[in-house]
Parts: C-alpha cells; sequence; structure tokens
C-alpha cells in the first residue's frame, strides 16, 4: 500500500517547494550590516570563490568572484560589520543574498522619479542602492549603509 495517494504526492512536492522558498532567505548568510564572518558563508551560498581580500587605510575589501563572471566586493568597516557591497559583471548578483536583511527594504522603497529599466537609484532610511546596466552591457551596482560607513571614506572608492 503506497504511502500517498497520487494527487498528495503533487501537493506535498508543492509545499515542499514553497517552504524551502519562505525558509531561503533566513537560510542563507546575510551581508550587508552582518560581520564579516558572513563572507564565507556568501562564498558558499553564492557558490563562488573569494578571489581577494585587500586591507585599506579605514576598511577591508573582500573581491568573490561569481561562477557567472560577476565580482561581488564587501567593504568591512574596522569593527568587524560590512558596510557596503558593489557589483560589476555580465549578470547580477544574488541581491536578497548580498543585502540580506535589507532586501525587503529594497523591493518595498518608493522608486525615484527618473527610474527605469537600466538603472535603480533607492534611498530608504539608512539603505542606499545604485545599479545600472542591461544585458550584453553588463551589470554595475553598489548599495551601502550610510551610518556605517567609517569616517574618512570616499563613496567614490565603493565600487
Amino acid at each position: 500500500m503506497p504511502i500517498f495517494r497520487p494527487g498528495e504526492i503533487k501537493i506535498t512536492i508543492l509545499l515542499s517547494a514553497v517552504l524551502i522558498a519562505a525558509l531561503g532567505p533566513r537560510i542563507a548568510g546575510a551581508t550587508l550590516g552582518e560581520p564579516e564572518v558572513t563572507v564565507q558563508s556568501d562564498v558558499a551560498q553564492l557558490r563562488a570563490s573569494i578571489k581577494n581580500s585587500d586591507d585599506r587605510a579605514s576598511y577591508r575589501v573582500h573581491e568573490i568572484q561569481l561562477p557567472g563572471g560577476t565580482l561581488l566586493r564587501e567593504f568591512v568597516a574596522p569593527g568587524g560589520n560590512v558596510f557596503a557591497v558593489a557589483w560589476n559583471g555580465p549578470t547580477k548578483p544574488n541581491l536578497r543574498q548580498a543585502l540580506g536583511k535589507y532586501f525587503d527594504a529594497m523591493v518595498s522603497a518608493p522608486k525615484a522619479k527618473f527610474a527605469d529599466r537600466r538603472h535603480l537609484q533607492i534611498q530608504q532610511g539608512d539603505l542606499v542602492v545604485q545599479g545600472s546596466g542591461h544585458m550584453r552591457a553588463g551589470f554595475s551596482g553598489r548599495a551601502y549603509l550610510v551610518s556605517a560607513i567609517p569616517s574618512g571614506v570616499n563613496l567614490g572608492d565603493l565600487h
């Protein structure tokens, strides 16, 4: 005697997929605003590799090479938290993973009047997200927490 009837199998599979999708963001290691130790979990979650880690005067940068060729940079303040992320490459990174708990704020933020399909400019409280690009030309962008930027850091260096 089978455990499931034919119709119950489809429902079980569907409910399992919904549960995994709902828990996915909570399982993944967050980046923006999180401790530096999440860099390693980001690498594992994104199936990527750390290309370079560089100590600058007032922050550290971890460059993560994503499988599709996009370079994701995570900027870490002296206190050990990620205060900014930036990306550049042929595909967009998983922004849910890169922005962590700030992803929902980005999605729910009002769109700028001049925004279009190729440009993104969002400021929602402490969060700023900027991006541009399209297929064949590549994508670039950055997200940062205004209050978490260490003193002396130039926004132009966060790319």
